[in-house]
């Protein structure tokens, strides 16, 4: 009689699969930690060629953990770590037995490998450790995705997990450590370099703002730049200016002098800022656009000027309340998939630490978010534009100019900064100054004060300064810019003329 074949069931076969999995052993190579400790035991050399990146926890078996743990205590303090010295230290843990005895020593030495090949069998031992924890941290994303937890919804969990995966990729790197004095000046020399070959002169990202280039010489890589007013001074305007600038700049230039940009615009919508920038570009108030009061023809040019914004490389996040780490692992994202530039976040105490800190205070808190951006800023190799407000303080005395205490916990803002800028607008504590008739008070004298007032307003009209209070590779002093409130612009200041009114 014939054998009737039956197609397997799908349901069986992936319970069997499923079975399977869970008997599988997670990646090990014991005869490499063998022949890796002997190495080390044989000649203490080998553990030089390891110990940037190879910790005791990167070992599968506890044994192997503890006697390579042993061997790194002893040769630190410049002892011999050999059977000998192990049998002894181990005695007198006694522990000895709990790891083999001097028969496992022994054994141990009799696997040894060269120490030219001990780098390569401790960078095997590393890359089994790392897939063991990605094993774990995948079973941990699975078991999150399937807990119930209201707070913890699926973009904030993928954001976890990139950091969880980031940080396992950098943890222990041993491509870092120290580099040979000649590395770094070679370095200099291509930075000043690339400076000399550029028309400007600038080593950093062009802001496209002429004396504000002169005196910073660009916004440089790896540093912290902190951009400080108080409210209604233009730093958002003026943020939102050098991020364009700089997008329109790589855009032209293929890269020269400009950036891909990522603004992190904690306060206001994307759409706020993509008007903001309409607005400079095509000399229309943003608050005519807002209420719907263009003629045809300024419609049109606005219709002209997206299309050609279009190109331009600005990446917006206006997310509310992002976490330091948050914005870490989007910036990271980034500049893998588009070659991030520069980072612009607006602004500073809009960011959140993490929950351990929050429970420390303010000051505890925003010290967090600072060392977070300035590492930030040298991980990924671009400079970080941050926004901060200032403290009321400014408010109380008659020189309204800011300086460094006016910084709300000025103390980590200006201490993880490389540079610190304010924006001053004179011209809006002025128009809020304006004289008003005392009691009792001649005509005469009311009007000469009306028109010193005037004289006053007139020679500040339109003109903002930025006053670069810190910078750790350059001069400080201040520049003035020329300020369109109804455009949201800022611009080169022309000295030989009177600002547009």
């Amino acid at each position: 009689m014939p054998t009737t074949l039956t197609a397997p069931n799908p349901v069986e076969l992936a319970d069997t699969d499923q079975r399977a999995a869970a008997f599988r052993a997670p990646p090990h190579n014991i005869e490499a930690e063998k022949a890796l400790l002997g190495a080390v035991l044989i000649n203490n050399r080998a553990f030089e060629t390891v110990s940037e990146f190879l910790r005791p926890e990167h070992f599968v078996l506890g044994t192997h953990s503890r006697i390579f743990g042993a061997c790194a205590r002893l040769i630190e303090r410049g002892q011999i770590a050999d059977t000998v010295t192990l049998k002894r230290y181990f005695e007198q843990d006694e522990t000895l037995a709990e790891i083999g005895g001097p028969a496992y020593l022994n054994d141990l030495a009799m696997s040894a490998v060269t120490v030219i090949n001990a780098g390569e069998y401790g960078r095997l031992v590393y890359d089994l450790h790392l897939k063991r924890e990605l094993i774990n941290l995948g079973e941990d994303v699975v078991n999150r995705a399937y807990g119930g937890e209201v707070d913890e919804t699926a973009p904030l969990q993928i954001e976890a997990a990139e950091q969880r995966l980031y940080d396992l990729a950098t943890t222990g790197e041993y491509e870092g450590g120290f580099e040979p004095f000649k590395e770094s000046v070679l370095k200099a020399i291509e930075m000043a370099e690339a400076a000399h070959k550029r028309d400007g002169g600038l080593a950093g990202v062009a802001t496209g703002l002429t004396d504000l280039d002169k005196i910073l010489g660009g916004l440089h890589r790896s540093d912290l730049i902190i951009l400080a007013g108080r409210p209604s001074m233009g730093k958002t305007a003026l943020a939102t200016n050098i991020a364009y600038n700089a997008a329109y700049t790589h855009d032209q230039t293929k890269g020269a002098e400009g950036a891909v940009v990522g603004f992190f615009s904690l306060e206001m919508s994307a759409e706020q800022l993509a008007s903001r920038i309409l607005s400079e570009q095509t000399d229309i108030s943003s608050d005519r656009m807002r209420k719907g009061e263009l003629s045809n023809e300024e419609f049109t040019r606005l219709v002209m000027a997206s299309q050609e914004l279009h190109r331009i490389p600005v990446f917006i996040d206006d997310t509310p309340a992002l976490t330091v780490s948050a914005l870490r692992t989007r910036a990271r994202r980034l500049k893998r998939q588009h070659n991030l530039g520069l980072i612009v976040i607006d602004y500073l105490q809009l960011v959140n630490a993490s929950s351990t800190s929050r429970n420390d205070g303010r000051v505890q808190e925003v010290s967090e978010i600072t060392r977070g951006l300035k590492t930030l800023a040298k991980e990924l190799d671009v400079p970080v534009l941050a926004l901060s407000q200032l403290s009321r303080a400014v408010e109380q005395r008659d020189n309204k100019r800011p300086q460094l205490s006016d910084l709300r916990e000025s103390g980590s803002i200006e201490q993880d900064s490389d540079v610190v800028m304010f924006i001053f607008r004179e011209e809006y504590y002025l128009e809020r100054d304006r004289p008003v008739p005392h009691a009792n008070e001649k005509d005469d004298h009311f009007h000469d004060r009306q028109e010193r007032w005037e004289r006053r307003c007139e020679a500040v009209r339109n003109i903002a300064e930025v006053i670069t209070a810190k910078q750790r590779h350059g001069p400080i002093g201040d520049i003035r810019l020329m300020f369109q409130g109804a455009f949201t612009r800022f611009a080169n200041l022309d000295r030989n003329h009177q600002p547009d009114r």
